[in-house]
């Protein structure tokens, strides 16, 4: 049992040590890509409340 802990514990510095490793590099073109991505899911959420608006009054004036 004390080898499973010690797998463990050395699972979690190794996953520790990577994330840190991995949190040190930058995106270059983060700026650009996220003003992208912004946009994009904008328009998502803009579309879909629409269709759910449009879908609800449809629904009231027929159902109710």
């Amino acid at each position: 049992m004390e080898i499973l802990y010690g797998l463990v514990i050395l699972i979690l510095i190794i996953a520790g040590i990577a994330t840190l490793l991995l949190t040190g590099k930058g995106d270059k073109n983060y700026r650009t890509s996220a003003k992208r991505n912004t946009r994009n899911l904008t328009m998502i959420y803009a579309i879909i409340i629409s269709l759910s608006l449009i879908a609800l009054g449809v629904y009231i004036s027929v159902y109710i």
